[in-house]
């Protein structure tokens, strides 16, 4: 008979002890974590809707609001981070890590993980002597030191390292955690070697360290966030004589725009609506009304991006309000997790010229333009490239050759008309309130959410509150996931900025032959790869200035060349490898960004010929504009 062997209580004792400390330790991580993220998504909410019944409903303004919200935003990041990176839950490219045998595989994790602590670890000095800094500087209406705000970089930086050391030797062996430490020292130790030869190439660094570097960090498994800020940190430290303080400075003013903070409150919005039981009714009437047509779930999610794009300010605000509501439906009927992401990806960019659009807003303030007609002309290229997307999905909704469904009888079709008519009224509320000037852009989402909680209990009479705290830290780690992507990309783009790159550019395009026409056509080129690694705003701000006089001289019209550049940016926006939007998009459909890369290809390229259409055809742009 076969005799179990069983260790000796000692040796159990000895072997399971690091574990169990190790388990011990990511609990405690966790719990310091979730709760001050759970915590701080709620004091948003609280602190930016009593500002808006203050303001419009007791006229008596409290002008604190702003600076407390962006005080507890930038600690809700940073704390919000760490839980994503405690999950896994920051974004990657894992196509090539997949495809890998699993010995390989298992040291590209790891690798990964000592990258991300590499990053961390180079920049947590940096950050301590930018709170430090701060300390100097008293926020006026609150009137004390700013550096209650910035310590939030110090001490979350300082949580995900931790978090990451006990995750690297809780999921790799100590030799593979030794090999992936020691090959990335070699590299760090490498480029270090290197510095005076870097030094000596000048802009050829820029291909280095952003193009090549990057590349080979995402492709790699690295998570974006960190990918982005290895290759920036690496450029100023080994290439120039920029203090590397400034890169955090840079981080925290790109994660600290206020109308960003409509990020995780969208998102929580989005949670609250599919709890209420409102996204499943409201589902449920736009599959009766389109269930029969092939892929109609799918143009119900580009008309819903239409018109919700521009109602908080931030496209991951946007699609966090709609993709909860229709995924999981559009999964029930055939869709792909991949194809989902691609065309709300996809839909991002289509929207970017839908007012009220911060970016267009940039342009008007920037170039002297007027923002009525900027908003006026945005509406018609967003239909044309709506038209675009929605000839993909009839492509590919008939070479699936998924069946057809039945037609539901009208009578069915109203009686769900009516009771999703709560749930669809949201959008329009939120509208209203934006645009009668009941709240702003970032306080708007409070306004969806008490409305929401209300439709819940008073008319669907579902609320599942053992539900809330979950999805609470689960807001704040997907919030934390996509904000740090975009503070290490602010910083990455401003160190192109300092390189001279943008000024080069301008010069290169004000040659080129081809007039008119030609200067166009490269501005789209121009534009989509600037767009893959700035954001809309900062790209306007360096080089709207130097191209929108280039584009007067040759006649071109100042609003048709602001669609053109905008749609442009929003390809680059929102297309693998590099866009920050995709990457946004995956987070918020909780899918993996290496499924999406096979279905994206196609929207992306009738986007672009959209462009190319909008860019041909002035009319479409100034058309409507009174002359």
């Amino acid at each position: 008979m076969h005799r179990q062997h069983v260790d000796p209580p000692e040796a159990a004792t000895r072997a399971s002890a690091p574990q169990r400390a190790l388990q011990c330790a990511d609990k405690a991580l966790g719990m310091l974590c979730e709760v001050p993220a759970a915590l701080l998504v709620v004091a948003e909410i609280v602190v930016l809707f009593s500002g808006v019944v203050s303001r419009y409903l007791l006229h008596s303004p409290l002008v604190w609001v702003d600076e407390l919200a962006s005080l507890l935003f930038i600690w809700l990041i940073m704390f919000g981070a760490a839980v994503a990176f405690r999950r896994g839950n920051h974004m990657r490219m894992t196509a090539l890590v997949d495809k890998a045998d699993p010995g390989l595989r298992g040291f590209l994790e790891a690798v990964a993980t000592v990258a991300a602590m590499t990053w961390l670890a180079l920049v947590a000095h940096p950050a301590f002597e930018f709170a430090s800094e701060e300390a100097m500087v008293t926020l006026p209406a609150l009137d004390i030191s700013n550096a209650w705000r910035a310590a939030a970089l110090p001490v979350g930086i300082g949580l995900i390292l931790l978090t990451s050391v006990v995750r690297l030797l809780g999921t790799s062996s100590r030799r593979m955690a030794l090999a992936a430490v020691i090959a990335c020292g070699a590299v760090v130790a490498g480029l270090v070697l290197l510095q005076p030869v870097l030094q000596g190439l000048g802009n050829a660094n820029l291909l280095v360290f952003f193009v090549l570097g990057v590349g080979l960090l995402v492709f790699t498994g690295v998570p974006i966030a960190f990918s982005f800020g290895l290759a920036t940190f690496g450029y100023l430290a080994l290439t120039t004589s920029t203090p590397t303080m400034v890169i955090v400075g840079r981080m925290d003013e790109g994660m600290s725009h206020l109308i960003l903070l409509s990020v995780p409150l969208f998102v929580f919005l989005g949670v609250l609506i599919e709890m209420t039981s409102m996204a499943r009714a409201m589902v449920q009437f736009l599959a009766n009304l389109l269930g029969h047509v092939r892929g109609g779930l799918s143009y119900v999610l580009i008309g819903a991006m239409y018109l919700v794009s521009g109602i908080s300010g931030s496209k991951a605000a946007d699609m966090a309000a709609v993709a909860p509501v229709l995924f999981p439906e559009m999964k029930e009927r055939g869709a792909e997790d991949g194809e989902m992401v691609a065309l709300l990806s996809a839909t991002g960019a289509q929207t970017e010229t839908i007012p009220p659009s911060l970016v267009l807003i940039t342009i008007g303030s920037v170039m002297g333009i007027s923002i009525a007609d900027l908003f006026t002309g945005g509406l018609l290229p967003g239909v044309v490239l709506a038209a675009m997307l929605g000839l993909v999905v009839w492509w590919r909704a008939r070479k699936a050759g998924r069946p057809s469904g039945a037609r539901v009888d009208w009578g069915v079709v109203g009686k769900s008309f009516v009771v999703a008519l709560p749930a669809l009224a949201l959008p329009f509320v939120i509208r209203a309130a934006v645009v009668e000037g009941v709240a702003t852009a970032t306080e708007v989402s409070t306004i969806g959410i008490v409305y929401t909680v209300l439709a819940g209990l008073l008319i669907y009479r579902k609320l599942d509150l053992r539900r809330v705290w979950p999805a609470l830290v689960e807001t704040a780690a997907l919030s934390g996931a996509i904000l740090l992507i975009i503070g290490t990309a602010t910083g990455m783009a401003w160190a192109l900025t300092q390189s001279g790159f943008s000024s080069d550019l301008a010069a290169a395009m004000a040659k080129l032959p081809g007039g008119a026409a030609g200067f166009m056509a490269v501005s789209i080129l121009a534009f989509v790869l600037l767009g893959s690694v700035l954001e809309g705003i900062p790209a306007i701000v360096l080089f709207g200035p130097l191209l929108f006089p280039i584009a007067r001289q040759l006649g071109i019209h100042d609003v048709h060349y602001a669609m053109v550049v905008v749609l442009a940016m929003g390809i680059g926006l929102f297309a693998p490898p590099f866009g920050v939007g995709y990457y946004a998009a995956c987070a918020i459909s909780r899918t993996s960004p290496s499924e999406g890369v096979r279905h994206i290809g196609l929207y992306m390229a009738s986007l672009f010929i959209g462009t190319v259409l909008v860019a041909a055809v002035p009319w479409i742009s100034i058309g409507f504009l009174n002359r």
